[in-house]
């Protein structure tokens, strides 16, 4: 009889056990969603915000005195990309705080620390987060449907400055596991030609744009998901 007191008072602490593992983590889940929706409601504001103020003209003055980390304005056709880009001391600020500098986990569209905001370094790259929201880079997956690779308006992206309206086509489109050497940003000829092959190669669709070492580049990057980065390469074709 004891032995079976023992087992049945055992399983009960396994049981209650388990339970208590059951319900901290789905208060943990439940945590976790109700943060990110508050988050999300955050960032929904910040750019339903922006949106009025800019009244379809872009100024950047504008932008910038809200954040004076404002550097220029991306725009991606055929997405919801449509952000003023910021660039601070480092590439982790943007990654946990919006436009207004607020934490939050939503991130902001930033530029590479490294990168001269007047895109004179060979490669210029710029960061966002991949929200299932489709706020930031959520919708840059767009650039693998056969809708967006087919029509060719799509193929051109907008950068506006404070001087200059800079326009940069596609010319590679991909996902990778993470790595480091589509986010080089400076090189000497031999390298740079070597890069560009690589990046042309890399791509899953032929955009036939030719390539010489006295191109700039531009660079899109965000998370597929863990393990993978989406990533989009243009060149700069005209500046006004």
């Amino acid at each position: 009889m004891k032995s079976k007191k023992k087992k049945r008072k055992f399983k009960t602490w396994i049981y209650s056990l388990i339970l208590f593992f059951s319900i901290s983590i789905l208060a943990h889940n439940i945590d976790i969603l109700v943060n990110w929706k508050v988050d999300s409601n955050q960032i929904q504001e910040e750019i339903q915000a922006l949106e009025d103020k800019s009244d379809d003209v872009i100024d950047i003055a504008a932008f910038r005195r809200i954040n004076p980390d404002t550097v220029g304005f991306l725009s991606v056709p055929g997405t919801d990309i449509h952000y003023p880009v910021v660039q601070t001391y480092n590439n982790e600020f943007y990654l946990d705080h919006s436009f207004r500098r607020r934490p939050n986990q939503a991130g902001w569209i930033f530029m590479d620390y490294r990168n001269n905001p007047d895109f004179s370094d060979k490669n210029t790259i710029i960061y966002g987060h991949d929200r299932i929201d489709d706020t930031m880079f959520g919708t840059l997956i767009n650039v693998f449907n056969d809708n967006w690779l087919n029509n060719q308006d799509y193929h051109i992206i907008k950068y506006i400055t404070d001087e200059e309206e800079l326009l940069w086509q596609v010319f590679s489109v991909y996902w990778i596991p993470v790595e480091t050497y589509y986010l080089h940003v400076d090189f000497t000829d031999n390298e740079f030609s070597n890069w560009l092959n690589t990046m042309t190669s890399r791509s899953r669709h032929n955009f036939n744009i030719n390539l010489t070492t006295d191109d700039y580049i531009l660079t899109l990057s965000t998370c597929k998901n863990d393990d993978n980065r989406i990533v989009v390469h243009a060149k700069l074709i005209d500046n006004n």
